[in-house]
């Protein structure tokens, strides 16, 4: 019975993730459509996540009154607004790359996360390498390809000829920043949601921040322009109040996935996001697909596999190794 409902969970997480990915795009794309117009990332920024943090009120009141949660101490918001200001530098050049350059892009450029994180763990000493070992080896090898590929994804165009609407480059480097402030708010994130296990309080305390920081820079950035923060009551809301509400789903499942599988597992889903953004894109957007980005996001993602499959053999050798020294463990292992 217990082994039947974890299957459930895990079907139900699977396909999840899978939505999340289809959503992720669908927001890339609703911002290149955006800011197409005219509109200020920041102010698309302030407004989705604002309509978003609307939304996420009464269930956080709710949250609070239907289960016993840990106290909300000052240093657990702390902990909290670290992750939403993070957050917010990593979608205000991630939001800024849409509008230079494109989804598609953003997608592949999105599958280096894991190769920032195992450079980051390395230099912070939180993972050894050792050369001699398979596993680190694949990591070492996945990590360098995935770098490589961002590179002739951001570099290289191919045949095609670029719009000039377009700027790959600049696009390709606010991407790349991006993802690297992304990989520092998995590691505060999944520290935050060991120590307060509330999906629905984090992301509305993280959305909060975004609208505060976002505010604030779209004031500095936009002081000039006295009709930035216009909108008109057309599918321009629509678009707004449909990014809010992605963006916060979006979040809710990756905390609820961090919960129950870990960091690694949420990266497992980034490649199938360069296909629907490709797809997408064509169709909505009218854009070119560019031979770059197709051998670029090939590289990324066979990059990106073997990172996983070296995080994965590291994680059944230490399994393998618990049961050896521990033999009373054996039975539960084999009965999960």
């Amino acid at each position: 019975m217990a082994q039947g409902r974890l299957c459930n969970r895990d079907g139900l997480i699977l396909m999840a993730m899978v939505l999340t990915e289809f959503s992720n795009v669908g927001v890339s794309t609703l911002v290149k459509s955006l800011t197409s117009k005219g509109l200020s990332p920041c102010v698309v920024l302030v407004y989705s996540y604002g309509f978003g943090s609307l939304l996420l009120l009464p269930l956080a009141f709710l949250s609070f009154r239907s289960r016993s949660l840990p106290p909300l101490t000052s240093l657990i918001l702390y902990k909290m607004g670290l992750l939403g200001l993070i957050v917010s530098a990593a979608q205000i050049a991630g939001y800024n790359g849409i509008k230079y350059s494109s989804p598609t892009l953003a997608s592949a450029m999105s599958n280096v996360n894991p190769a920032f994180t195992f450079i980051f763990a390395v230099i912070f000493r939180m993972e050894k390498v050792s050369i001699r070992k398979e596993s680190s080896l694949a990591k070492v090898l996945g990590t360098l390809l995935s770098i490589v590929g961002a590179l002739v994804v951001t570099l290289y165009h191919g045949p095609v000829l670029m719009s000039l609407q377009s700027d790959w480059v600049i696009g390709g480097g606010l991407f790349a920043l991006q993802n690297i402030l992304f990989s520092f708010s998995y590691l505060v994130m999944a520290h935050t949601m060991s120590q307060y296990p509330s999906t629905i309080v984090v992301t509305l305390v993280h959305n909060v921040c975004i609208v505060c920081v976002c505010a604030f820079v779209s004031l500095l950035v936009d002081k000039d322009d006295s009709k930035a923060w216009i909108i008109r009551f057309d599918k321009t809301l629509i678009s707004l109040v449909v990014t809010g509400i992605l963006n916060s789903g979006y979040y809710i499942i990756h905390t609820w996935a961090v919960i129950y599988k870990g960091p690694v597992y949420l990266s497992m889903f980034k490649p199938l996001s360069i296909l629907i953004a490709a797809a997408s894109t064509a169709i909505f957007l009218s854009e070119s697909i560019y031979l770059g980005i197709l051998i670029g996001g090939i590289l990324i993602s066979v990059g990106f596999y073997m990172v996983l499959w070296g995080k994965a053999k590291e994680a059944k050798v230490d399994i393998l190794g618990t049961t050896e020294s521990s033999p009373s463990h054996e039975a539960p292992l084999l009965g999960n």
